[in-house]
């Protein structure tokens, strides 16, 4: 299972997903993590970036809100906690199937 995680380096939310993953990583065989930096509106456009950070799983968001603008931008996630800019690591399990 392949998982990017694209980020705007102006939005910290991101480094709590990449820790997050890298544990889910360590824990399971056959996912493989990758960076994305998402530094321009061309780029942003380009990949149908709709915030920081934004987790995809085999090209896949699985927590996609198509009403969101595409651009650069921070983003925020709806979790048990309310919204906060980051989906938390079990939503995360749930997304990859280990929920």
């Amino acid at each position: 299972m392949d998982i990017t995680l694209q980020y705007l380096d102006g939005c910290p939310s991101w480094k709590l997903v990449e820790a997050d993953l890298e544990t889910l990583a360590s824990e399971r065989s056959g996912l493989a993590v990758s960076l994305q930096l998402i530094d321009t509106p061309e780029a942003a456009a380009e990949f149908g970036f709709r915030g920081s950070p934004t987790v995809l799983i085999d090209g896949t968001d699985p927590f996609a809100d198509t009403d969101a603008p595409v651009g650069l931008s921070c983003r925020v996630y709806r979790t048990d906690n309310g919204y906060v800019g980051s989906p938390s690591l079990e939503q995360l399990r749930a997304a990859i199937g280990e929920g």
